[in-house]
Formats: structure tokens, sequence, C-alpha cells
């Protein structure tokens, strides 16, 4: 398997985890913390720089090939599948019979 697809099927789970953090954030499940969509922003981003910082440990950066490899192999996958399924967790928490 080449780098640009072990790069994609890093970053599509944590996409989910990344959908499923910002849901709890921004659904108000946490009481404290109260409905805050920034802050489930700001969480899918640091989870996508943290993935991003994994995976160019794992792989190297000359394998990656850079921002601009990191751009098209991590970054548009794990913001597709973020916001699909945090539209899809908001969507249907939302719909009432």
């Amino acid at each position: 398997m080449d780098t640009d697809a072990k790069m994609t099927a890093l970053h599509v789970p944590a996409g989910i985890v990344a959908a499923v953090v910002s849901f709890y954030l921004s659904n108000g499940s946490i009481a404290v913390l109260g409905k805050n969509q920034a802050l489930g922003t700001f969480a899918g981003l640091v989870i996508l720089l943290i993935v991003g910082n994994i995976a160019e440990r794992l792989f190297g950066k000359e394998e990656v090939g850079g921002f601009r490899g990191w751009l098209w192999s991590g970054i548009v996958p794990f913001l597709f599948i973020w916001f699909v399924v945090w539209a899809i967790l908001i969507t249907s928490t939302t719909i009432t019979p």
C-alpha cells in the first residue's frame, strides 16, 4: 500500500472520532460547557493536527510529501468525513417523529 492510501486510512477514522467529539461538545451533552459549536470546531482541528503529526512521524516527512501531500491525502479526507458525520449526528438528534 502506498503512502497516500496509508495517510487516508489513518485520517478517515480520526475524522469519525473528531465528529463524535465535536458533536458532544456542540450538542450540550457536557453540561459544564453548554452548547458550544466553536469549541467543537476547535477540538476537531486539534485532532487533525495531532493525527498529522503522528502520520509524519510514522511515514516520514519525505514520504508524506510535506504540506502538499498532507493536504490531499490527509486534510481533505479528514475534513470531508468530519463534517459529514458531524452533520449526520446533529441532524439525527434534531428530527422529531
